[in-house]
């Protein structure tokens, strides 16, 4: 696999990361684990975010190569060894999230209604309904 650039807050710089180290960081259970562990100081919307790219996996159009960088930001995300450490005040999760949206902005396409609609189901599931009515309409979407 191919190495992926990203902004780095910390730095001020543009890093390469091996993506091939992340996605086989991945797993499933770790996946549930992090987003039931840390969803307060993570935030709603990187988990909502996660969650959608986690059923886009689910797709069968969705190509190998958009699952590949799908599960390295999901290894990115649930790794404990990344540019900012998760428990960093204000900063740790920006790397995350930089991962996350990366690999949402690849997968776009396979991001549709269905996807969203698990992905409110499995946050109301495991959160509660009201934490998906905090979402809103245009970010639900």
């Amino acid at each position: 696999m191919d190495k992926a650039r990203f902004y780095n807050p910390r730095t001020g710089e543009t890093e390469e990361i091996d993506v091939e180290y992340y996605a086989g960081a991945y797993s499933e259970e770790d996946f549930w684990t992090k987003v039931k562990s840390k969803f307060k100081s993570a935030g709603l919307q990187i988990i909502y975010k996660a969650m959608q790219l986690y059923y886009a996996t689910e797709n069968p159009n969705c190509p190998t190569k958009v699952k590949a960088g799908i599960y390295a930001a999901l290894g990115y995300f649930i790794s404990p060894f990344d540019f900012l450490p998760d428990f960093m005040p204000f900063a740790g999760y920006t790397d995350d999230l930089s991962a996350i949206l990366l690999a949402t902005m690849m997968a776009q396409a396979y991001i549709d209604d269905e996807v969203r609609e698990k992905a409110r189901q499995k946050l109301g599931a495991i959160f509660g309904r009201k934490v998906v009515e905090t979402l809103g309409e245009e970010q639900a979407a």
